[in-house]
């Protein structure tokens, strides 16, 4: 029995999420599908770095799974890709050792949002990125992100349905980069609570547009109250870019 560690990209748009679920087309669901067939019946179960919501992108997810197949990693990767719907596409397996989780082996994630903010639409890119056509203060959302950075209880941007009583993580990075139509936010951290990136993003289009001051964001942080921040970015814009281990 040997473990893999699969570096996967896909395509959030036609998924009800990561995670298997009643009565969706999942990520997990096709991965184990496949897997299925390859091992002639016998359910082989795959493990993710983290889930991510219906919608959600991914560029850099990880998995692992064992398997008792003798196959050569290139092999791996040729009969994964030939047997996954197009919007799956397994971008580098490794061996590892049996110690190795996609999961608690992680120190770190990195997510980005991209959003576009030319006037109009842009019919080819509508479920990759979220549309925002207003005005934005680039420097006051700066300001903002770095009073984010840090490590801070980040109760009050998180969703309310989160049953994790621990919430403080630490924020590495959170920068505001640049993109050929628009703008994307980048956030490094130790890890993300649900729909934390999404509230991020929410509260910092806000700060953008002049309805906050930069200056909230401790005060937010304090008041550890989901009220208290801006609202829920939509799913689409978000990518799960890639997971960082200790090697």
């Amino acid at each position: 029995m040997k473990r893999w560690k699969c570096i996967i990209s896909y395509d959030g748009t036609h998924f009800g999420g990561y995670q298997i679920q009643p009565n969706q087309r999942t990520v997990q669901g096709e991965l184990e599908r496949v897997l299925l067939q390859m091992h002639k019946g016998d359910p082989i179960r795959v493990v993710a770095s983290g889930r991510t919501d219906a919608g959600v992108h991914a560029y850099g997810q990880v998995i692992h799974f064992d398997s008792p197949l003798q196959l050569p990693t290139e092999g791996w990767k040729k009969a994964l890709n030939a047997m996954l719907p197009d919007d799956i596409v397994i971008r580098q397996v490794q061996e590892v050792n049996a110690s190795f989780h996609a999961r608690f082996s992680a120190v770190g994630k990195e997510y980005r949002y991209k959003i576009r903010t030319a006037s109009e639409q842009d019919v080819f890119s509508r479920y990759y990125s979220y549309h925002y056509p207003y005005p934005l203060n680039d420097e006051a959302i700066k300001q903002a992100l770095q009073l984010v950075k840090g490590t801070h209880d980040f109760t009050s941007f998180c969703s309310a349905k989160t049953e994790i009583e621990d919430r403080v993580r630490t924020i590495y990075e959170a920068n505001l980069l640049v993109a050929d139509d628009g703008i994307e936010f980048q956030w490094i951290g130790n890890g993300f609570l649900y729909n934390m990136v999404r509230i991020l993003v929410g509260t910092m289009l806000e700060i953008g547009q002049g309805k906050r001051h930069w200056s909230c964001i401790p005060s937010i942080l304090e008041g550890r109250d989901r009220r208290l921040s801006g609202r829920t970015a939509p799913p689409h814009g978000l990518y799960l870019w890639q997971v960082f281990y200790d090697n």
